[in-house]
C-alpha cells in the first residue's frame, strides 16, 4: 500500500510518499524559518498563506522522486491536529480535495503520533513496548508506547515546553530566530557551573515537567548584569541553561524508565535533535544497560514522512479507520490522551 502524507501543521510544509512494502520513497519539505525569523517566531497568517504556496510545487516533487503518478497511491494520510488552526486548514483541504478527484480514501493524522512512531523509519528502529520522550517547542511529554494507539501518558509539561524554554531564552540573550539550535551552539563554547540555574521538579515524585521557572531564571540573571553582555558572558549564560534543561529531561527519562521497567527510549521532536540532550541520554543508558532511538536528523522537525508513516501502520492496525467521505475538520487542541481512547 503506497500511503502519500501531508503535514501543513506549523511552520514546515512537509509531502511524502510511503510503501509498506519498500519503505520510503520520498520526500519533499519546505521550512519557513527565514519568513519568520525577522518577526521572532511563527505568524499564524503568514505561515498559512506560504503553505498554499508551497504545498501543489511539494507534491509534484515527491511523486517526481518516486516516479509515481498521483493515482497509484493507496490512501492519503493528512495532519488533521493539534497545530495551528489556518495552516492545519491548507493540508486537509488539499487532502480531501486529492482524495475525492482521485477516489482514494483518507486518514486523519495525530501531529504528535507522527513524531511518536517516527524513530520506526529508521535502519534500526525500536520494537514495542518503550518509553517514548516527545520534546518540541510546543510539547514535552514522556509516553508509555505498548504499540500503535496504544499510548499512555506518564508525565507532560505544566507551563512552557522545552523547547518554547529554549527559544525563549535564546531571545533574551539576543540570539536570531529560530532560538535553541542558536542557544545550543552557544553554549559548546561556555564553561560550566558559572552561572547555575534551577532544575525545576527535578526531584518530584512524579514524571511531570515544569520549565517556565527556568527561563524567568535566565531573564533574571540577564537583567542583573551591569555590563551589556559579552560573548563569553553570554557563552557561559547559555552553558547554564542548557545544563539545567538537559539535567530535568535526562533525569525523567531515567526515572520513567525504571517505573515502567523498560529498557527502550525513543526520543521524539525537534529538541531530540539537540547534541547536549543526545550525549547526556547516550551516558545514562549506558550506566542503565537501555537503549535509545531516535528519528534520523531530518525527521526530527515537522516533516511529512512522519504523517504518511503514522498513517499507514494505523491503516494497517485497522483499515476502518480510513474513510471515503470528504469533508473535513481539524482539531487544532487534540490531546494524545483523547487519541488513544479513539
Amino acid at each position: 500500500m503506497i500511503v502519500l502524507g501531508i503535514e501543513s501543521s506549523c511552520d514546515e510544509t512537509g509531502i511524502a510518499l510511503y510503501d509498506t512494502g519498500r519503505g520510503l520513497l520520498s520526500h519533499a519539505l519546505y521550512s519557513q524559518i527565514a519568513l519568520h525569523a525577522e518577526y521572532g517566531g511563527v505568524v499564524p497568517e503568514l505561515a498559512s498563506r506560504d503553505h498554499i504556496r508551497r504545498i501543489v510545487p511539494l507534491l509534484e516533487e515527491a511523486f517526481g522522486k518516486a516516479s509515481l503518478k498521483p493515482a497509484e497511491i493507496d490512501a492519503v494520510a493528512y495532519t488533521q491536529g493539534p497545530g495551528l488552526a489556518g495552516a492545519l486548514l491548507v493540508g486537509s483541504s488539499v487532502a480531501a480535495g486529492l482524495g475525492f478527484a482521485l477516489g482514494k480514501p483518507l486518514i486523519g493524522v495525530h501531529h504528535l503520533e507522527g513524531h511518536l512512531l517516527s524513530p520506526l523509519l529508521a535502519k534500526q528502529p525500536p520494537e514495542f513496548p518503550f518509553v517514548a520522550l516527545l520534546v518540541s517547542g510546543g510539547h514535552t511529554q514522556l509516553m508509555k508506547v505498548s504499540g500503535v494507539g496504544r499510548y499512555e501518558l506518564l508525565g507532560e509539561t505544566l507551563d512552557d515546553a522545552a523547547g518554547e524554554a529554549f527559544d525563549k531564552s535564546a531571545k533574551l540573550l539576543g540570539l536570531p530566530y529560530p532560538g535553541g539550535p542558536e542557544i545550543s551552539k552557544l553554549a559548546e563554547q561556555g564553561v560550566p557551573d558559572v552561572f547555575q540555574f534551577p532544575r525545576p521538579m527535578l526531584h518530584s515524585k512524579d514524571l511531570n515537567f515544569s520549565f517556565s521557572g527556568l527561563k524567568t531564571a535566565v531573564l533574571t540573571t540577564v537583567n542583573r548584569q551591569t555590563q551589556p553582555l559579552s560573548g563569553g558572558v553570554r557563552a557561559d549564560i547559555a552553558r547554564g541553561f542548557v545544563d539545567a534543561i538537559v539535567d530535568v529531561l535526562v533525569a525523567k527519562c531515567a526515572k520513567a524508565l525504571r517505573q515502567t521497567r523498560l529498557r527502550q527510549l525513543v526520543v521524539a521532536g525537534g529538541v531530540g535533535a539537540n547534541r547536549q540532550l543526545r550525549t547526556a541520554l547516550g551516558k545514562m543508558a549506558s550506566r542503565r544497560r537501555c537503549r535509545v532511538f531516535y528519528p534520523e536528523i531530518e525527521f526530527c522537525t515537522d516533516n511529512g514522512a512522519m504523517i504518511a508513516f503514522a498513517g499507514a501502520m494505523r491503516i494497517k492496525e485497522n483499515p476502518d479507520c480510513m474513510r471515503h467521505t470528504y469533508g473535513f475538520t481539524v482539531r487544532p487542541r487534540w490531546s494524545m490522551e483523547e487519541l488513544a481512547a479513539a
